[in-house]
C-alpha cells in the first residue's frame, strides 16, 4: 500500500526513471493483488489496485505512472458500479480493456457460480458498447474475484 504522502515526494515534472513505467494493469478489487502476490510474486506484471473508486493516493500513483509513459490495461467488476468506476478512470486517463469487454463478460458469466443478479441503473461502456448490452441481456453480476484465474494468466506473462 502506498500513501499519498509517499507519492507527494516525487518532483514535478516526473524525473525519467523515478517511477518505473511500461505496461501497468489496473484492477478494482484488492483480492486480485493479494492473489497475484501469493501466486506470482515477482513474476507478476506491474499491477495497481484502485480499491473501488480511486483515492487521492490512487489517482496520484496513476498520474505519476502516466507521466512516466505507462500504458494501462483496466479490469473491474462486471456490474454497473464497476462500469461506473471504469468510466471515471477512463475519463481521467487512457486505458485499454484488460479482459474487460463483452467477450470476457460472456465467458465469466457462463462460468460464474453462484449467479448473482445484476442490479442498479445501467451505464454505457464506451470502451466496448457491446459490454453494456451483454450485461443488460444476461442480467448477471460477476464480481472481479470470480475472474481471478483468467487475470492471473495474463499477469504471469
Amino acid at each position: 500500500m502506498v500513501t499519498l504522502r509517499q507519492l507527494r515526494c516525487h518532483p514535478e515534472p516526473l524525473c525519467p526513471g523515478s517511477l518505473p513505467a511500461g505496461r501497468v494493469r489496473i484492477c478494482e478489487n484488492p483480492v486480485v493483488v493479494a492473489a497475484a502476490a501469493d501466486e506470482l510474486g515477482d513474476r507478476c506484471q506491474a499491477l495497481v489496485c484502485v480499491g473501488g473508486q480511486p483515492s487521492a493516493a490512487g489517482w496520484r500513483l496513476l498520474e505519476l505512472l502516466a507521466a512516466g509513459g505507462a500504458e494501462f490495461g483496466y479490469h473491474g467488476g462486471f456490474d454497473w458500479g464497476g462500469a461506473r468506476i471504469a468510466r471515471t478512470v477512463r475519463h481521467w486517463m487512457s486505458w485499454q480493456p484488460w479482459r474487460y469487454d463483452h467477450l470476457a463478460y460472456e465467458a465469466a458469466a457462463s462460468e460464474a457460480r453462484p449467479l448473482a443478479p445484476l442490479l442498479g441503473e445501467p451505464v454505457a461502456t464506451p470502451w466496448d458498447p457491446e459490454l453494456a448490452a451483454a450485461m443488460r441481456y444476461r442480467g448477471i453480476r460477476v464480481e472481479e474475484e470470480l475472474t481471478l484465474d483468467a487475470l492471473l494468466q495474463v499477469l504471469s506473462r
